[in-house]
């Protein structure tokens, strides 16, 4: 949503902080506000005014004519504030329809004034500009406001001046308060634009001789330029509209859509209701909704909420244990139903989310059988088919009775089921697999031939229209004035021949715009070239059909422009903070005709001002918040229309004869799927994006579908939000439209609502009367469209519509042609279990592809939660195993032990040298670790199996002794350069006293010991050292622990994980002694000449 309404406080800050004017504003700053949880004291500690001047108090609840309702307590000193809150605290009070409890009170100083003084303002932004209404009568009796003020619209990117104020609006006014109030109206429209507000309401504006005084203030800033003007906002806090209380659950889930690229949504309705619903989908979720309330489920509907945009499993799997959680709190007597719904995805992966619910489910099936739930569940899209196959699998598994649909279902038909208005089918039809369509029969790799090209009821000629005179290519709109852009836009956006840029590292989006390419017989692709600024120039590979084509992309897009003067199609997947930037600079060539912006969240003054700018130059923007559109047999922009099992299934490869055009991507493409049910086909489908203001609106298009001949009968999906479906209206009653319009707009149920609920699409609210759903589609209906009673019976229409054409002769029904086959991906197939490959290597340690980082089978989460530290982490990489506490510990002292042993050892030395040679810290580590062997270091493993194999041999200590002499070995691990039986290694110490403390058993320490005793009696410097020690008892560890077998503790002593421990906590001395070195700024090393021997060879010494 972009609109939100803020706090009066929280607006009165704004202005009282960022106001520019000369006007002298008074009481800046005098509000304090009063819950439940208020400590007066401190509060008049805080705001010290509140003790000495007359007050006033009101509730700051979003709650509208305050003074009619008796809410405002006037002329009170402190007491009789703290008597009027004590009475009206925590009291339930209606406001219409609405039922809420007062709970935020603000204070304010009481200002004395004459009624004249009392004037009425507000700015409100349109699609064209902003609108500034100002009436010289204010306060409680305004009245009609809309009728009686005076009005000044300002255009987007246009100034407001004062001499406009005072021209046009402040008629009325006495001579001596217009200065002030003009310079006053002028400061706050530059502060409304500045702070990105939507809506600004003072009511009334006190002007007197001391100044301007704001005494009441409704506002809405738009939430999406957060980005933009969060130093200037703060943290701002979005109340709840009045009756609908503030849950944490919704903000749970409104922190989970802040830190994702998906949109998650979610609105308590009532928490004890019965219907609960989790849909994919803005429009779709609007939808259901409506389904529900016309079902006379309305009373019963617990939430509005949606998932959609490609949630991960984790996001899914989050969402819709909060959804789970909620709906078992309370039993029903009737029991309960979740309705998981959604229209057929374009581009999410309904098998991953999917899993994400089914892990909800598991982890609730207890409650959910408790609370008697029963779950329908309706979806499509991409790997729909096994979404539906796992979530059918968990109800026969759990026990819940889950009853599973896919696209063969009308998308609504799930909530007749569930409210018990039509019986449920035992064994429905499925669709074919994903798959089943896309396996190449043939062996054919040339590009097919043509197949149907034209409508139905169209002479396949009507494609071939002339394009459009080409601009000098790469050239900005400046430096072609002399073309003289006329501004007019084209009633064809799309051809056989259109060429598209894609802005962004979209690869998905592009292949799937080449597959259509190749299953409608285009010649060439689609896609001339990408723009991405964040790599150079390079080449991006690409299928198309059987064989691999290089795609170029480019760092700018003036090079785009230039080397492909062909395009007239850009398809921006910018994101929302880059988004305005890069179209502004596309609109500067005059080869673009064409831009779909998919990006969501781009600030309305943003959109206005790339409006203008399009309008300006004869551009057609589609979008924002847009999946894009279709025009079958020629082009697709970006996901529009999913994976190619849907493009087949819909018949989206050749043209049909019926347009249409909606908001929601999502249902756009359910369009596609009743219209290719129901009719011949889509000619062309446009989704024109969710946002308040589109970039091209509803009229726009089905003018361009009225002048298109092959289009015959157009559909609107219209939707609650803004007055564009009245001009349809117009349209029809002014003969201007004359082909047949079926209309629909979704959102009926938001009448039924005691309290205002903002739908998925930041557009779907409505302001007025006039723009509810209920209310256009009358006016439809009046004007002689053709309106269905419901969503439910909107293919239906369509269908005796599309009858009545071809009864009549304007549609003839074509032979269907198949459409040429396109392999399938290998990750698709992979992803859908159709091949198996062997893979390149295995690992079982780690797994990083879920939302969460996996060691060994314990999540990361949980490796911090049980506190394993760096033991734990290490038992659990190097061994496979969740290690004791005690072993846990030893590793880490064996490292610690291990971190270094001074600058003069070979591995130390060398990393100093390199160091001090000008080498990197990766460089001058590898040296020092290269030196690690037998004679420096390597002595842990080679001692645990000296040690081990003597031991297991049944060899007495002095016969391992005598036999390595004899053999003429070192024994490893035994002697020390410094170190002696009379000055003893404290590293060795403290392990001794740590292992005989904690070990279970330590035989094979013992019997180093014993070794120890023998080799000390013979020369006091061969000791059992740190190696020898660590080898050792690591091997008693590994035996004795009760987490290996015998064969695995010797294979980990075998395969060499002992010297490991050596290696890993060297290798932190060797990093201090690389910082120390940079720290000390030493330079070039060069052994000094008298600490060498210089010699000469041996044969000519002699």
């Amino acid at each position: 949503m972009s609109a939100k309404a803020i706090s009066e406080k929280t607006g009165k800050e704004f202005v009282y902080k960022y106001i520019c004017t000369s006007a002298p504003v008074q009481n800046r700053f005098y509000c304090a506000s009063v819950t439940t949880e208020t400590d007066w004291d401190r509060l008049i500690q805080e705001h010290p005014w509140l003790s000495t001047m007359r007050l006033v108090v009101k509730p700051d609840q979003l709650i509208k004519r305050r003074g009619k309702l008796g809410l405002v307590g006037i002329n009170l000193d402190l007491q009789g504030v703290q008597e009027w809150v004590k009475a009206h605290i925590m009291k339930e009070t209606s406001v219409g329809k609405a039922k809420g409890v007062l709970k935020n009170f603000l204070i304010e100083p009481f200002v004395p004034h004459a009624q004249e003084e009392e004037f009425y303002v507000c700015i409100y932004a349109t699609r064209e500009g902003d609108h500034v209404l100002f009436h010289h009568e204010g306060g409680v009796e305004v009245g009609d406001v809309d009728a009686k003020a005076q009005r000044l619209m300002v255009p987007v990117d246009d100034k407001l001046s004062e001499d406009q104020v005072r021209e046009q609006l402040l008629l009325h006014v006495p001579d001596n308060q217009k200065e002030v109030l003009s310079n006053f109206i002028v400061g706050l429209f530059n502060l409304y634009e500045d702070l990105y507000f939507t809506y600004l309401e003072i009511n009334p504006l006190v002007v007197t001789q001391d100044g301007v005084y704001i005494l009441d203030m409704a506002a809405k800033i738009d939430a999406t330029a957060d980005y933009i003007c969060k130093a200037k906002w703060g943290d701002v806090e979005f109340p709840p509209p009045f009756g609908r209380e503030a849950y944490p659950e919704e903000a749970y889930i409104a922190d989970l859509d802040a830190k994702s690229g998906a949109s998650l949504k979610l609105t308590l309705l009532n928490p004890r209701g019965r219907i609960w619903t989790m849909v994919a989908g803005g429009g779709a979720s609007v939808v259901y909704s409506d389904t529900i309330c016309d079902l006379g489920g309305v009373d019963e509907l617990a939430n509005y909420g949606e998932y959609s945009g490609a949630p991960s499993e984790q996001q899914t799997y989050d969402y819709a244990k909060t959804i789970l959680s909620l709906m078992t709190r309370e039993k029903h007597p009737q029991g309960k139903v979740l309705i998981i719904g959604g229209s057929i995805a374009n581009f999410t992966n309904v098998a991953a989310t999917f899993k994400g619910i089914v892990r909800a489910i598991k982890d609730y099936q207890g409650p959910l059988k408790e609370h008697e739930v029963t779950i329908f569940v309706r979806r499509g899209g991409p790997n729909y088919q096994e979404g539906l196959r796992v979530m059918g699998e968990v109800g026969k598994t759990t026990g819940i009775p889950i009853h599973v649909f896919g696209t063969e279902t009308h998308m609504t038909a799930i909530v007749g089921m569930a409210l018990g208005h039509r019986p449920i089918p035992n064994q429905p039809p499925m669709d074919a697999h994903t798959a089943n369509f896309l396996l190449n029969a043939s062996n054919s790799a040339v590009t097919p031939a043509a197949t149907r090209t034209a409508s139905f009821s169209e002479p396949r000629t009507s494609n071939d229209v002339t394009p459009a005179k080409k601009s000098k290519a790469g050239l900005p709109a400046e430096a072609q004035a002399s073309s003289g852009c006329s501004g007019a836009k084209a009633t064809t956006l799309f051809r056989k021949h259109t060429k598209a840029i894609v802005w962004g590292m979209q690869t998905r989006a592009v292949q799937g715009m080449l597959d259509f390419d190749y299953v409608c017989s285009r010649e060439e692709p689609s896609v001339a070239a990408m723009v991405y600024p964040f790599t150079g120039d390079h080449k991006q590979k690409f299928y198309w059909g059987h064989k691999e084509i290089l795609l170029p992309v480019y760092k700018n897009m003036a090079d785009a422009m230039k080397k492909h003067p062909e395009v007239d199609v850009l398809i921006s997947f910018a994101s929302l903070r880059s988004a305005f930037d890069s179209t502004v600079e596309a609109m500067q060539y005059p080869q673009i005709h064409t831009i779909a912006i998919i990006a969501e969240g781009i600030p309305e003054a943003q959109t206005r001002r790339l409006i203008k700018m399009a309008d300006e130059k004869g551009v057609t923007i589609i979008g924002p918040a847009t999946v894009g559109g279709i025009k079958p047999g020629c082009f697709k922009i970006g996901n529009t229309g999913g994976m190619l099992d849907n493009i087949l299934a819909s018949k989206l490869y050749r043209p049909g004869s019926v347009a249409y055009v909606s908001r929601s991507g999502g249902m756009s493409n359910e369009l596609n799927n009743i219209i290719s049910r129901t009719t011949d086909g889509v000619y062309e489908g446009v989704a024109i994006g969710g946002d308040r203001y589109p970039g091209s609106t509803f009229m726009d298009h089905v003018l361009r579908y009225q002048d298109t001949p092959g289009v015959k009968m157009i559909v609107v999906l219209g939707e609650i939000g803004g007055t564009e479906e009245y001009r349809i209206c117009q349209g029809i009653r002014e003969g201007r439209i004359t082909k047949p319009v079926v209309c629909w707009c979704i959102g009926t149920c938001a009448t039924m609502f005691a309290s205002e609920v903002q739908f998925g699409h930041a557009g779907a609210c409505a302001n007025q009367a006039s723009e509810t759903a209920v209310a256009k589609n009358q006016a439809l209906r009046d004007a002689g469209a053709y309106v269905p009673k419901s969503f439910d019976e909107l293919g239906d229409v369509i269908r005796t519509v599309y009858d009545e054409l071809v009864a009549n002769g304007t549609i003839v029904p074509a032979q269907e042609v198949p459409p040429p086959t396109v392999p399938m991906d290998y990750s698709w197939a992979r992803e859908l279990g159709l091949i198996r490959k062997p893979a390149s290597f295995m690992t079982s340690i780690c797994d990083e592809r879920g939302q969460e980082l996996i060691y060994a089978g314990m999540p990361i989460t949980e490796v911090f939660k049980e506190e394993m530290g760096l033991g734990g982490v290490l038992g659990l990489l190097w061994f496979q195993r969740r290690l004791p506490r005690y072993a846990c510990q030893f590793i880490e002292m064996c490292l610690m032990v291990t971190a270094d042993h001074g600058p003069a050892v070979s591995g130390a030395h060398n990393t100093i040298v390199c160091a001090r040679a000008g080498k990197d810290l990766i460089s001058s580590l590898t040296s020092g670790l290269l030196t690690i062997g037998d004679r420096f270091g390597g002595a842990l493993d080679a001692a645990a199996k000296q040690f081990s194999k003597a031991f297991d041999s049944g060899m007495l200590p002095m016969e391992f002794v005598n036999k390595m002499k004899k053999d003429g070995k070192l024994i490893m691990g035994i002697g020390h350069r410094v170190k002696s039986i009379n000055n003893p290694d404290m590293r060795v110490q403290i392990l001794k006293d740590f292992v005989k403390q904690h070990f279970p058993s330590t035989q094979l320490l013992d019997y180093a010991l014993d070794v120890e005793k023998i080799t000390t009696s013979k020369k006091p410097n061969l000791i059992l050292n740190v190696d020898g020690f660590i080898g050792v008892a690591f091997v008693d560890l590994l035996r004795t622990c009760g987490g290996f077998t015998r064969d695995e503790a010797d294979e980990f002593v075998e395969i060499g994980a002992l010297n490991g421990i050596f290696v890993l906590g060297r290798s932190m001395g060797f990093i201090g002694h690389y910082l120390d070195q940079k720290r000390l700024k030493q330079g070039l090393y060069r052994h000094p000449w008298d600490d060498i021997s210089y010699v000469l060879p041996e044969h000519m010494s002699m």
